[in-house]
């Protein structure tokens, strides 16, 4: 699911990028917010940062005492994208396995089918493994999935999330 977050984040521009005019302070800010934003990845409370959308606050800078550098209270607005369970969405099938098949939904990768939770779905192995069943189309790499996510947990290590979903239900599997 998509969210609309407001966060207040501590941004801090070094002594070097600091320039009289005011604009040179603000797009310094504002770089340095991005490059912080984008290294972060993502947050367990609210999942993957995709982007900032607005720039709501910029708080009075505390010059550091060692460095010289400015610390500068940021509020701003973006979206994020974090999975919950009973949640349906849909997501492109990048690996196969003989045990399940692992899916792309947005920015996640570790979006995992077991082929116990793909109804009368068998493994085909070969140069080009798949799952095939007799009622609908095969589950092959490239192919595009809806299906219900069980449970999700987010690895602090490695800042990402990982997904057990299922293809039974109505409506879930293959999309045409």
């Amino acid at each position: 699911m998509f969210l609309r977050s407001q966060l207040s984040w501590n941004v801090v521009v070094p002594a070097e990028n600091l320039d009289a005019e005011g604009l040179i302070l603000q797009k310094a800010i504002l770089i340095r917010l991005l490059d912080e934003f984008s290294a972060k990845k993502a947050s367990k409370d609210i999942g993957y940062f995709l982007a900032v959308t607005t720039l709501d606050h910029i708080g009075k800078g505390i010059v550091r005492q060692h460095t010289g550098d400015l610390l500068f209270p940021v509020d701003f607005s973006c979206i994020t994208f974090k999975m919950f369970p009973g949640e349906i969405l849909e997501g492109v099938v990048h690996k196969i396995l003989k045990h399940g098949v692992f899916v792309k939904c947005g920015p996640a990768e570790k979006v995992y089918i077991s082929h116990l939770k793909m109804a009368d779905y068998q493994y085909v192995p070969g140069e080009n493994p798949c799952f095939r069943n007799e009622k609908s189309p095969k589950i092959e790499k490239g192919t595009v999935v809806r299906f219900l996510v069980l449970a999700e947990k987010y690895d602090e290590a490695e800042k990402d999330f990982r997904a057990v979903v299922s293809l039974e239900g109505d409506f879930l599997g293959p999309i045409n």
